[in-house]
């Protein structure tokens, strides 16, 4: 299956259209690796790190507070027992490691699912940004507001680390930029809209393609 994708130069003016390597985005979007893999990434950003305190932790205990029989109360052993306010919390969470793991092969299926859709619905657009000087936020939304795409959530998959270009890119509320090589299902399906610089293009080509 052929797909294409409109192409525009460096002010954001289209200038045709360019085919997009099957070998990325031609797959057959596999849903339910897709999801096993969104579900993994949302788990994995748990920290794990709550805690609550048990009957042994708190502090108080030591002494029964009253004797066993004869008042007229319930009995009671400790004031540190969960029933009691301020005691230890029964059965409460502790810190454990919520990381998941998935096979390299899935991971690699869900991305190019997600690719996949993206492209399929016409989301995939080649621009041919150009070498900024000096970071320069305007440089980058203008094109990108003639492309129609301003205020969406936009993901740009560029090559290289290019420090001007990022400082340009940092400053949008809406826009991500992030290395072609880098980038994860989770990433492009959260986004709206997929900007794919020439050189991204080529660079994920080459890492995605065995």
């Amino acid at each position: 299956m052929s797909l294409t994708a409109a192409k525009y130069n460096a002010d954001g003016t289209q200038g045709g259209s360019v085919m997009l390597p099957e070998a990325v985005f031609g797959h057959a979007p596999n849903a339910a690796v897709l999801h096993a893999y969104v579900k993994m990434y949302n788990t994995n950003q748990r920290q794990g790190t709550v805690k609550t305190k048990t009957r042994a932790e708190v502090s108080g205990g030591g002494v029964k507070p009253w004797r066993q029989k004869g008042t007229g109360r319930a009995r009671s052993g400790s004031n540190t027992s969960p029933v009691w306010v301020g005691g230890g919390r029964a059965f409460g969470p502790r810190p454990r490691d919520h990381r998941e793991a998935m096979p390299r092969k899935m991971r690699r299926l869900a991305l190019l699912s997600a690719l996949a859709l993206k492209a399929q619905g016409g989301a995939v657009r080649i621009w041919e940004r150009s070498e900024l000087d000096a970071p320069k936020t305007k440089s980058v939304v203008q094109p990108l507001s003639q492309m129609g795409v301003a205020g969406r959530k936009v993901l740009f998959l560029d090559e290289g680390i290019l420090p001007n270009l990022s400082k340009s890119c940092r400053n949008v509320p809406w826009l991500t930029r992030v290395r072609a090589e880098l980038i994860n299902a989770y990433e492009v399906m959260l986004a709206q809209d997929l900007v794919i610089s020439p050189e991204g293009l080529a660079r994920m080509t080459e890492t995605l393609v065995p």
